[in-house]
């Protein structure tokens, strides 16, 4: 792999203001020292990390570059003149660039994963299932990246990164920094069309994860719109690595992979879908399936997907951490294959652009199909329940209200984008629900 500047100086977590500069083309301006870590976050600077002076939506990091000094950072990466910097033109390129160098250093095999929804379930998936080191959460930013290829131990076989990306042209600046070996896309539907402005724009800008890697995979769904030469598609239907006998029971699912039984202790198809991914990538790099499928087995996804609570007899199913209309309808989708008696609580999807209205109908409609009861929250709430029925909430506390009629063996679930913050109605109910 290409060197880097002073490459063999360095030890791994450590790196020498010198180099970095080097590597920048940035400008020393001691005092600086050697740096352990790296943080974008001036709340998280602790003694020895260098800080990255990046420019916000609201204030620029600058303003926090003498407060990260004193707090111990070894150096900040600023686009100004001041003890302590390493000034550069333009922070944010130059964080990239020092993530592209950190990338060139390490030797093992990278798997990115894409997509519009299912990303981080399918890169804990791969991760944990091939025991290689990924970024914790949905740390899938140019920052968040760099961070982790940081702390990547270079002597690691492989390492597991999910690209996000919200704005045009994004997906080219973290495929030049991570630079994969193999990039797969879960599913693609409308996604932050705020930025990406439509759904095509959306599957050109995913699909240039797929271009930028000579291993290509992606899911059937996926496969539907992407088409480039040697790309493998996975699935339960047919598929170049396909599942089959899918059994998705209300706290785990089911199926076969290569006359495998293969259980994953999630409800849902994204975590059976997850772990197939990782079945696919295994045979592609050529991993034991038999290890992948026993570590699957114990897979432990971040909160907020598909997680299963029972409250005093009443089946949460929190899947708040975030929505858009693709992973809104494969939830009702699965609720549709659950018995009893469902309550749908469905939280405003953001970042849709001009047909937000149009795509909230449409999961309204979706929601009419699965349970009549119906509680929608957010901007579009009201237009969805003249629509197809149902109740309004103007807060999370009205939602609280709304479900005071649950009973045992209800199955509640829970649904909206990660800014409604809808997990708060986990604090304040169903605890004191009878």
């Amino acid at each position: 792999m290409e060197a880097t500047p002073k490459q063999a100086d360095q030890s791994w977590g450590s790196l020498s203001p010198e180099w970095v500069a080097s590597v920048l083309e940035g400008r020393l301006h001691p005092p600086v020292a050697v740096a352990h870590d790296l943080t974008w976050d001036s709340r998280m600077v602790r003694p020895g990390a260098a800080f990255v002076a990046l420019p916000g939506a609201k204030v620029h990091g600058r303003e926090f570059a003498v407060k990260a000094l004193e707090q111990g950072a070894a150096f900040v990466i600023t686009d100004q003149a001041h003890p302590g910097a390493i000034e550069v033109a333009d922070p944010a390129l130059a964080l990239r660039k020092l993530g592209l160098a950190l990338r060139r250093r390490f030797g093992g095999t990278v798997v990115a994963v894409g997509g519009s929804s299912g990303k981080t379930t399918t890169k804990e998936a791969l991760a944990q299932g091939l025991a290689w080191p990924a970024p914790q959460g949905n740390l899938n930013n140019a920052p968040g990246l760099a961070q982790f290829l940081w702390r990547l131990d270079p002597k690691a076989k492989g390492a597991v990164l999910e690209l996000g990306i919200d704005r045009l042209g994004e997906m080219d600046e973290l495929v030049e920094m991570t630079r994969p070996t193999l990039g797969l896309l879960s599913a693609l539907g409308p996604e932050h069309l705020e930025g990406l402005g439509s759904f095509e724009n959306v599957v050109r800008e995913e699909s240039r994860l797929l271009q930028a890697t000579e291993l290509r995979l992606c899911s059937q769904q996926a496969a539907r719109w992407v088409r480039l030469p040697g790309l493998k598609s996975y699935g339960f239907e047919r598929a170049d690595f396909q599942g089959t006998d899918l059994e998705l029971g209300s706290d785990s699912s089911r199926f076969r992979y290569a006359g495998r039984g293969v259980r994953v202790p999630y409800a849902g198809l994204g975590p059976a879908l997850g772990a197939l991914a990782a079945l696919a990538v295994a045979e592609v790099l050529g991993e034991p399936l038999g290890d992948v499928i026993e570590r699957l087995a114990h897979l432990r996804l971040p909160g907020g997907r598909m997680e299963r609570l029972v409250r005093g007899g009443i089946t949460i199913l929190n899947d708040a951490y975030n929505a858009n209309p693709l992973s809104v309808q494969a939830g009702l989708e699965y609720l549709k294959t659950q018995p009893g008696r469902k309550w749908l609580v469905l939280g405003e999807m953001k970042e849709l652009g001009e047909r937000s209205l149009e795509y909230h109908l449409e999961a309204a409609r979706q929601a009419a199909a699965v349970s009549e009861r119906r509680i929608f929250l957010g901007t579009h709430a009201q237009a969805q329940a003249q629509a197809v029925g149902g109740e309004v909430a103007a807060s999370i506390e009205e939602v609280a209200e709304l479900l005071s009629s649950v009973e045992e063996g209800d199955l509640v679930y829970l649904k909206a984008s990660r800014s409604v913050g809808l997990e708060r109605l986990l604090e304040i109910w169903p605890k004191e629900a009878r």
